[in-house]
């Protein structure tokens, strides 16, 4: 038995859910979400509840199952209270700043990188070496943040770079000098 896949989830209060056979539509005060999920899996919705229920216990439907829980778990979290990643810059002259919708990075090359964020994202910049990536979609968050740490990830030695707040760097010795 799924544990993740037979547990309800609960739609809070100012969140409006449509089911369409298997299109389901969540729309709420942070936005509106919408996601086609896999035909043999059944949602349903009841006493406030969204119930999602397999016709067998093969290992393709029950895999399903427990993911058909999750992404609509998160799309209902997400249009109730959304979803954030925060980001923090290490090094010396490495530094973010909002010009417009863009945002623009300075990390040690010999061009600003601008980063465009995609629809339903907003990124902000409370300092100059934080920045908040938020939205409704957990999937497009992650991904933007996840890109945003790519272009300079922290490197061992010195631990300069782009983290994720609260991410450990394991540091490395560096070389012992030999006399």
């Amino acid at each position: 038995m799924s544990r993740i896949g037979n547990k309800p989830i609960a739609v809070p209060a100012g969140v409006e859910v449509k089911i369409d056979g298997h299109l389901v539509t969540v729309k709420g005060p942070k936005g509106t979400l919408t996601r086609e999920f896999h035909k043999d899996i059944n949602i349903a919705m009841e006493n406030n509840e969204l119930v999602i229920t397999r016709p067998n216990d093969s290992n393709k439907i029950r895999a399903l199952h427990g993911l058909t829980r999750a992404l609509l778990n998160n799309m209902v979290v997400g249009v109730h209270t959304g979803f954030e990643k925060k980001l923090e810059i290490n090094g010396v002259g490495y530094n973010a700043k909002m010009q417009g919708q863009n945002l623009h990075l300075s990390l040690g090359f010999s061009h600003p990188v601008v980063v465009t964020p995609p629809e339903g994202v907003t990124i902000a910049t409370p300092s100059t070496i934080e920045i908040i990536v938020s939205g409704v979609d957990k999937q497009k968050v992650g991904q933007t943040a996840a890109e945003i740490r790519g272009w300079r990830e922290p490197e061992p030695y010195k631990g300069k770079g782009i983290r994720y707040s609260g991410e450990h760097v394991r540091r490395k010795a560096g070389k012992t000098g030999a006399k």
